[in-house]
């Protein structure tokens, strides 16, 4: 007989109706498993997907402003974190509605991803057994592994969630961490339950500003982590709020907001005082007995020593050190660059298309990179010399060659370029004339300036690039058919923007690049998605830099955006009733674009956004019409 792990008995007993075996299960995850039994949801079938309306969204992100502020910082941190494990971390407010999230692309694109967004319901009465949920019922941090879900659909997924609250012991939200089982990193529990720790001490410096902020503990090199005490103190000693870690550290002790710093302290206020302003760290004994270590971090009426643990200020935009050049993460844009290593060690010349904005210059520099070059990369603009020039410039010159020469004559780009790569950009306009010289020296990488007698050998890697469709330029004969032949050797096409499959990766290196640490929402990237962006990479980094400029917090959500559509981009994407109402306006886009990934499946866009059919019917009846 085959022999069945605690898990399979468990899942089988729960299947059949009977009691659950002793030890299978962690008692929180086998009381949610009755609970759910008796509410008489189905483990084989499908939970519900309640979405609140998006007003009521916007309403509770208002109330929660403070915290949520804090939390996408730190959500930002964790994304950095746990990188690359098929992952999504979410952000919900105490009664455990998702305000905001933030993932990867893998896990955005999955059905488990397409589930958990802002306005979606995670009580347990709807979706069974599951981390958000159990967090906001228990006030703790839970994670549920696999098939410890109620619901078998869930059982490839991992969620672990922790709760945050306010320094009056009120739950505000919760932060979860939602990946593929077989991705779970063991340590991405301790991150979620660090960084809501951190929220809430985020809270205690930025609700208190005005007061004094002292951590405490019995080890002093522990004064600077995440298990201090911290207390915020009126200028009169009266306590104002206490975090969870000072709370246990300070248990039998009338550690309660309103008492006084001398309830808790032996040495009074007034003494501590004049230790803790001088910056040095004090010994104190608590009312308990017990010896603390205690330091300032925070001086009332505005001037404060900020937290260790992540800046609350906005981040300054400088670029940052270090990132790669550009994001490849499109699989047309894997496939067409497979082979672009072998082709530049064979010195084959390379052709860029794509269209404006698209990337064409990064790709240029990213081939010199990879020929290993010691030359330069020089790059020319062969739009923008004049035709009578071309070639001078191009090959170089001797002084007095020609009218308006220079005196002491021109080396060339090619020669600059010795030993480097040549980038040929806008290789469309090369003026016909100088077409033959051009593939002369493709052919012999021999450069002749002009006004001279004697030919020079160069080492150069030819790269060109441009927007326009060759081939039909050499039908028309606008350019010569053996040149473009040559030039094209091994080609690369970069696709618009609003092709790739990669354009949330896109936006937040850009962000990076820009802002680091600036978080951006899921909700703000799906809105982006939705543009046509005839601009590309250039016009979406233009866009993403005036939300920057313009915002009024350190993290950019879908509010941010909201004047950036051009009139008509924001007419067509919304139905008649719908376009002169900005609320209304964002709602029905985000019931269209659900509408179109779902196929036109009105049963299932209903389902999923938690409305009635008619409702979505309403506003895709102008979407019908147009068809």
């Amino acid at each position: 007989m085959q022999h069945l792990s605690g898990m399979d008995r468990a899942r089988n007993a729960l299947e059949k109706g009977e009691r659950f075996p002793v030890g299978a299960l962690q008692a929180v995850v086998a009381d949610s498993w009755q609970r759910c039994r008796e509410g008489g949801l189905d483990p084989r079938g499908m939970p519900l997907h309640s979405v609140v309306a998006f007003s009521d969204v916007r309403r509770r992100r208002e109330a929660a402003a403070s915290m949520r502020r804090l939390a996408l910082a730190e959500m930002q941190l964790l994304h950095s974190q746990i990188a690359g494990s098929n992952f999504m971390i979410a952000l919900g407010d105490a009664d455990g509605i998702v305000l905001d999230t933030i993932s990867d692309q893998e896990f955005a694109d999955s059905a488990a991803g397409r589930s958990i967004i802002p306005g979606s319901m995670w009580n347990e009465d709807e979706r069974g057994t599951n981390a958000l949920g159990l967090a906001a019922m228990t006030g703790k941090p839970v994670a549920i592994y696999g098939r410890e879900h109620y619901f078998a659909c869930h059982g490839h997924l991992s969620c672990m969630a922790a709760p945050i609250f306010n320094s009056q012991g009120e739950l505000l939200g919760l932060l979860d961490a939602s990946c593929a089982h077989e991705a779970r990193q063991e340590h991405t529990h301790a991150l979620v339950r660090m960084a809501a720790s951190q929220i809430e001490n985020g809270l205690v410096f930025q609700e208190f500003s005005g007061n004094f902020v002292f951590a405490f503990h019995p080890r002093v090199e522990y004064l600077d982590t995440l298990s201090a005490g911290l207390i915020s103190v009126s200028p009169g000693g009266d306590i104002t709020s206490i975090n969870r870690s000072g709370r246990a550290l300070l248990a039998g002790l009338p550690a309660t907001l309103g008492s006084h710093f001398d309830a808790l302290f032996e040495s009074g206020f007034g003494a501590a005082m004049d230790g803790l302003l001088s910056g040095v760290i004090i010994r104190i004994r608590d009312r308990a007995g017990s010896s603390v270590f205690m330091a300032c971090r925070q001086i009332a009426q505005g001037r404060s020593s900020p937290p260790r643990q992540g800046s609350l200020s906005v981040p300054t935009l400088l670029p940052k050190q270090g990132l790669p050049e550009f994001v490849c993460e499109d699989g047309v844009l894997r496939r067409a660059i497979a082979n672009l290593a072998d082709a530049v060690a064979l010195e084959m010349p390379v052709h860029i298309t794509g269209e404006t904005g698209t990337g064409k210059e990064l790709m240029a520099r990213h081939i010199h990179h990879l020929s290993r070059r010691k030359g330069e990369f020089v790059a020319i603009n062969c739009g923008a010399v004049p035709e009578e020039l071309f070639i001078s410039e191009i090959f170089g010159h001797e002084p007095g060659a020609f009218t308006n020469a220079r005196d002491k004559g021109a080396p060339g780009l090619a020669r600059a370029a010795h030993r480097g790569t040549l980038f040929l950009d806008e290789v469309a306009d090369i003026p016909l004339a100088a077409q033959t010289s051009l593939l002369r020296f493709l052919d012999n990488m021999e450069v002749r300036a002009v006004g001279a007698h004697k030919t020079e050998k160069v080492d150069v890697q030819i790269v060109s690039a441009t927007n326009r469709d060759m081939e039909e330029m050499v039908a028309q004969r606008l350019f010569r058919a053996d040149l473009y032949y040559r030039l094209n050797a091994f080609a690369v096409h970069l696709p618009a923007l609003r092709a790739r499959t990669d354009f949330a990766a896109i936006v937040r290196h850009l962000m990076e690049a820009m802002a680091p640490g600036t978080p951006i929402t899921d909700a703000a990237i799906a809105g982006l998605s939705r543009r046509k962006w005839p601009g590309n990479v250039r016009e979406l980094r233009s866009v993403l830099q005036r939300a920057l400029v313009g915002r009024h917090a350190d993290y950019l959500d879908e509010d941010c955006f909201e004047g950036a559509k051009s009139e008509a981009e924001s007419v067509g994407d919304c139905c008649e009733e719908c376009r002169n109402r900005p609320l209304s306006r964002a709602r029905c886009e985000e019931i269209r674009s659900v509408h179109r990934r779902l196929d036109g499946n009105i049963s299932k866009a209903a389902r999923e956004l938690g409305l009635s059919r008619t409702t979505v019917y309403k506003h895709v009846l102008g979407l019908q019409d147009h068809k």
